[in-house]
């Protein structure tokens, strides 16, 4: 990606929030304690789940998974934006900009493709429990896994690809508080119409495959769970899948909100909005979703805590 090829602009203004500096005091503030609690919750998700023997199973490895991405591509995000809140400096390089939206859209996309594969691993373990260890062995997992990797890979690259064909040759005021797909292509003065429709098709393919895979998931389990005659049976399958269906109501919500439409009906206010959910908001969350509704989760915590404790009293 060499800036000087394709654009008159040596790099972009995010201008996401209020010029007011009280206000944006007020938000840096609040972003920071987030973004410290999403740090805190995922990585301590992913220790607890590396530390504790008897979380070693495809369900929480999927989880450590979906935790680092979480804590990665809000550390790709939340950093830039706290320096641009605190600062008046809110330059971003042609260069940066490009970098930061590209991973922003591996990991976002991986993460869509890892929530089909927890939901599959959902499926296996309640519809068919006495294969499960079979069926999702070690290496059946860090092939879900890995494909969701490379997936994400593989579309990140070809946008990138395509967006580096881009004219930038009037404004280089970026309406967002961090380089979008939407905002970006609403700045180019490029015919943008094959990128939209190429983004729109893989968007859309992204959405379609892992969202069958999740209904279909979903599908069998619901049959199975009408099937089991005790009360206490039903409520303890129902609440092994509760906290997936959350995250991945609320992560498509959002994404279908934002991403399935056409540049032109690009919103500042409500588009914003939705923005800061999915990329500040939501991995803080996620942990909480996941560990309150948690036993298994909770009870490896207080496991962990008391082996230091019980470490530090030997020393």
């Amino acid at each position: 990606m060499v800036s000087g090829n394709n654009t008159n602009v040596p790099n972009f203004i995010l201008m996401g929030f209020t010029d007011s500096e009280v206000i944006g005091q007020v938000l840096f503030m609040l972003f920071l304690l987030i973004y410290l609690i999403t740090v805190l919750g995922n990585a301590g998700m992913v220790l607890i789940i590396r530390m504790d023997l008897q979380l070693q199973t495809p369900m929480y490895f999927f989880l450590s998974h979906f935790s680092f991405l979480d804590l990665s591509y809000s550390t790709v995000i939340t950093p830039k934006t706290l320096e641009n809140l605190l600062t008046s400096n809110k330059y971003i390089s042609f260069m940066g900009c490009f970098t930061q939206m590209s991973f922003f859209f591996l990991l976002v996309v991986t993460e869509g493709f890892l929530l089909s594969s927890m939901a599959y691993d959902r499926y296996v373990a309640i519809c068919n429990p006495l294969y499960y260890q079979l069926i999702m062995s070690g290496r059946v997992c860090c092939s879900l896994v890995a494909g969701s990797y490379m997936i994400g890979f593989t579309e990140s690259l070809v946008n990138v690809v395509y967006m580096n064909n881009l004219h930038f040759c009037n404004s280089n005021v970026i309406y967002h508080f961090f380089c979008d797909l939407t905002p970006v292509l609403a700045l180019s003065c490029s015919d943008t119409h094959d990128i939209e429709i190429m983004i729109f098709i893989l968007g859309s393919l992204n959405v379609m495959v892992s969202l069958t895979i999740i209904f279909m998931s979903y599908g069998a389990i619901l049959s199975t769970i009408l099937k089991i005659n005790s009360t206490s049976g039903k409520r303890k399958a129902f609440s092994t899948c509760a906290s997936h269906l959350l995250v991945v109501t609320i992560f498509y919500g959002t994404m279908i909100f934002t991403y399935l439409k056409p540049k032109n009906s690009y919103s500042f206010g409500k588009d914003q909005v939705a923005s800061v959910f999915y990329t500040i908001v939501i991995p803080m969350l996620n942990p909480f979703i996941y560990s309150l509704r948690n036993k298994d989760v909770k009870n490896a915590l207080i496991r962990v805590m008391q082996k230091r404790q019980g470490s530090r009293q030997l020393e």
